[in-house]
């Protein structure tokens, strides 16, 4: 009786716990009636309608936190007020935007390839910097691969079809849409971007797939990134204002036949080791570029053009480059379309088939003076500021150094005619080692004015002063030239000669010029000084020519009278002429220490019959002191040899009276077993010229 009590004892209660549980539903539900009809009365005749808020997602909450993490569904709108850190990957989703108001920062965790910002496929962002308070997206210390970068992917169309698959995060890009709008970005500067994906693959700082031109990107500064700045694949998108600093790989790069436009952008490096200015690869859709400045302290190379890529480029402006233009895969030049005076000339032989995977172009009229500068980037957050004392470009009108600036020469800098070029006393320029693509060269018509003193020369050298780190100086002139009226220099493809004996190029006072003589082919090289038919009227006073790796100082043809020189350790001659120069020499010192030169003078061609007076040359390692080709020769005065192993060389049987030395024939005795090279037998023990007052010629930078 027990046990069946229990029984239903524990039924009764059961039943009763159920009765309990249906009650309590029905309480709530007459509550959650009640409620809905409170809510739908006190909304009647009201302007703001109560509803009930449903829960926000998780990428919305993150939001709300100031994290940008996952993926993006529906629309929304940072605040400029909170600093957001993006912790992760976050995707804006088609159909949803997201809106970046100006001053907002982003900073990313230096997570590489894990953290990044993508607007997919049919969604759009909205990044509404202003030049006060630009949007600024950066990892904590802004280095190299710290994080992903941003990425747009549209609808327009591109060489790797409708819907192809991105080779960073396997986005979804590509259609028929070419006026496909994926949002707007305006003053949106991001730093060290650029994550390793794979060894082939990189984010960029910007990357654009298939974007089409309704997208309105104007401001964009990307510095410090691994790999590409800015990169377009396919698409219609154009840009306007870029900015973009060391980036290790590419500033500009694209492919898959994008097609849109470039105004206005400015590239700096200063870090070795990176790729190229531009990168244009795969078929040529012909996108334009509108004034382009870049400058490189580093050398490298600037416009590359793989297999049939290329473009239309204006207004364009290269500094401190190795490199100009390389045609990688041996692309047609004309597939790279330059405005009128410049044009492409080869550097290396495209005939042989050694150099055909570096088939290498320099670009006449590419060191135009820049249109774009750094300047024009106020809002820019960059500590970079060689940009004032670099010499690049030309000079048109006249142009004033200033002594108290460290001047860089990072490539060529001309002086054009009608333009005047002037350096005061204690200027130093530092000329970068990057060879033949490196001098100063005033055209004819042109002029400079080197205005050193004993006190404080003018210095233009490169940093280690090594044989052939940079072109040299060079100066075009006017005067008669057995090569006749505008020649063509065999070095810089110069225009020089005419008929005014006394043309003025200007001056050259107290000036120290090291580590000249670049090579430029295996028959010509810069020297320390070139003077092409320069005239009588130019001053040259107080030169030092220190380790050329070719001559010291040429003259070509012109009437050209030179003052105090000091010549000390140029690989091939001290002084040179041909063409029929017709100038002089007056006191001149020539050293040389290292062995393997060539001669202390070397005369070609017709006698111009110039005069040396005082001159003194000392060798410590032998050689050859006069040299005299072909019908050359010259009147000496005042000459003082000392160990050397030939006096004077007649290397082409010229007559001894083409030589004349204190005013007589050159007295000469053939050496034994040799039949152009003598031994003086007077004339070349006058007294030393003594340089002890000339402290100047051991002035450095």
């Amino acid at each position: 009786m027990k046990d069946s009590w229990s029984f239903f004892a524990l039924l009764k209660l059961n039943k009763s716990k159920i009765l309990i549980q249906e009650k309590m539903k029905k309480i709530v539900l007459k509550l959650l009636a009640i409620i809905t009809i409170v809510t739908t009365v006190s909304s009647c005749g009201s302007d703001d309608p109560v509803s009930i808020i449903p829960p926000l997602s998780d990428v919305m909450q993150n939001l709300e936190s100031g994290i940008l993490n996952g993926a993006l569904t529906e629309s929304a709108t940072l605040d400029a007020a909170v600093q957001y850190n993006l912790t992760g990957q976050f995707t804006v989703a088609d159909g949803a935007s997201l809106t970046i108001p100006a001053g907002t920062r982003i900073i990313a965790d230096a997570g590489g390839s894990e953290v990044y910002i993508a607007v997919l496929k049919g969604a759009q962002i909205f990044i509404n910097g202003n030049p006060s308070n630009p949007v600024v997206m950066s990892s904590a210390n802004g280095e190299p691969g710290d994080w992903g970068g941003l990425t747009l992917c549209g609808k327009a169309s591109t060489t790797a079809g409708v819907d192809a698959v991105a080779e960073v995060g396997d986005f979804i890009y590509g259609g028929t849409t070419d006026t496909d709008s994926s949002g707007n970005i305006n003053y949106l500067q991001i730093v060290g971007t650029g994550a390793q994906i794979t060894t082939e693959s990189q984010y960029n700082g910007v990357s654009f797939y298939a974007v089409g031109s309704g997208t309105v990107v104007n401001n964009v500064a990307v510095i410090n990134g691994k790999d590409d700045g800015v990169e377009f694949f396919g698409g219609t998108v154009s840009v306007s204002n870029l900015y973009l600093e060391n980036n290790d790989d590419d500033s500009i790069d694209w492919t898959e036949g994008w097609n849109g436009t470039v105004n206005n952008a400015y590239i700096s490096h200063t870090v070795a080791g990176f790729s190229t200015v531009f990168e244009g690869d795969k078929d040529n859709g012909n996108p334009k570029f509108n004034n382009i400045t870049a400058v490189s302290t580093v050398g490298g190379t600037a416009l590359q053009f793989k297999k049939q890529s290329g473009g239309t480029i204006t207004g364009l402006s290269l500094s401190g480059y190795d490199v100009e233009l390389d045609m990688k895969d041996g692309g047609a030049t004309s597939n790279v379309v330059f405005e009128s005076g410049v044009e492409p000339v080869a550097i290396t032989d495209p005939a042989d088939a050694a150099t055909m995977d570096k088939y290498f172009y320099a670009i006449n009229g590419a060191n135009a003076a820049p249109v774009v500068s750094k300047s024009d980037f106020p809002w820019v957050d960059s500590s970079l500021s060689f940009e004032s004392s670099v010499l690049q470009g030309t000079v048109s009108g006249t142009v004033t150094l200033d002594a108290s600036v460290s001047y860089m020469l990072n490539s060529a800098y001309i002086v054009l005619s009608g333009g005047k070029l002037v350096i005061p006393a204690g200027t130093k320029i530092t000329a970068r080692d990057g060879g033949t693509g490196v001098y100063i060269a005033v055209l004819k018509g042109g002029q400079i004015e080197i205005d050193g003193t004993a006190a404080n020369p003018v210095v233009i050298s490169s940093a280690n002063a090594n044989p052939g780190d940079w072109g040299g100086l060079t100066i075009c002139g006017n005067a008669p030239t057995s090569a006749g009226s505008n020649s063509v220099a065999e070095v810089g493809g110069f225009i020089y000669g005419g008929t005014q004996d006394d043309d003025d190029s200007g001056h050259v006072k107290y000036l120290v010029i090291k580590g000249t003589g670049a090579q430029i082919n295996s028959e010509s090289q810069y020297n320390g000084v070139s003077l092409y038919a320069v005239g009588n009227k130019t001053e040259l006073e107080n030169i030092a020519i220190i380790n050329g790796a070719d001559d010291g100082i040429e003259f070509f043809g012109g009437t050209a009278v030179a003052t105090n020189l000091y010549l000390k350790d140029n690989d091939d001659d001290s002084i040179d002429w041909t063409e029929e120069w017709n100038g002089s020499v007056t006191n001149a010192y020539i050293s040389n220490t290292v062995a393997g030169f060539s001669t202390v003078f070397e005369g070609d061609k017709n006698n111009g019959n110039p005069t040396f007076t005082n001159i003194t040359a000392i060798s410590a390692v032998g050689g050859t002191a006069l040299q005299f080709k072909k019908t050359s020769g010259g009147v000496i005065t005042g000459l003082h040899l000392s160990g050397y192993n030939v006096d004077l060389d007649m290397k082409d049987g010229g007559a001894l009276s083409n030589v004349q030395i204190e005013g007589s024939d050159a007295d000469a005795t053939l050496i034994s077993g040799e039949t152009s090279k003598y031994t003086l037998n007077s004339g070349k023990s006058a007294t030393a010229l003594d340089i002890s007052s000339w402290s100047w010629i051991g002035a450095g930078l």
